[in-house]
């Protein structure tokens, strides 16, 4: 049985409001880490479970609008990735807050992964897709030095998530513009003289 996939154009315009979306929701997860999230720990642990649980919503939301989980698969294990890290986190802050930047490098290293891979799958059907090849591979990068960072002491731990977020919300926001731009192109006819 063969899954349909949405016309380029319109998996495109899908892609461009959804990168929109993924980097205003990392902007303002941003903001509340940094002006709230240091001083508050109720607030940075509702936060730091919360990001993991909002990529697995996003994941599924795409997933959807492009065919499914099915035939998405990179897409359902990090759906399932990104859910069962926002258990570990809340397992985690039990713990203590290295624990914590233990599991978000796992899972940042494992989500990253998952992102380049599903880059590569749409690299021929979807444009800016060199910027998310780049955008999982930082994050797999950035999984390792949160693993290391652990080690040190009293890591800080939102801080840290914060600047790896902003990594994120830039690559997500120079996708969406890179589509801005090639779907106005080819929606402009050209000019004849």
């Amino acid at each position: 049985m063969s899954v349909s996939h949405p016309p380029v154009a319109t998996q495109e315009s899908w892609l461009r409001t959804y990168y929109f979306v993924r980097a205003a929701v990392s902007i303002v997860w941003i903001a509340l880490a940094i002006l709230v999230g240091r001083t508050n720990p109720t607030l940075a642990s509702i936060l730091l479970v919360a990001y993991p649980a909002w990529d697995a919503v996003a994941n599924f939301l795409d997933a959807r609008q492009n065919g499914g989980l099915r035939s998405n698969m990179t897409q359902a294990i990090n759906l399932v990735v990104s859910l069962l890290t926002a258990v570990a986190v809340v397992a985690a802050l039990d713990i203590g807050l290295k624990a914590v930047l233990v599991v978000f490098g796992v899972w940042a290293a494992l989500s990253g992964v998952l992102q380049l891979l599903t880059a590569v799958r749409r690299w021929r059907t979807a444009g800016a897709q060199w910027v998310m090849v780049l955008s999982g591979a930082q994050s797999a990068l950035a999984g390792g030095f949160f693993i290391v960072s652990a080690q040190a002491a009293a890591p800080p731990v939102i801080t840290a998530i914060a600047g790896y977020a902003g990594f994120g919300a830039l690559y997500f926001l120079i996708s969406a513009v890179w589509l801005t731009v090639r779907i106005a192109r080819t929606q402009t006819p050209p000019v004849t003289t």
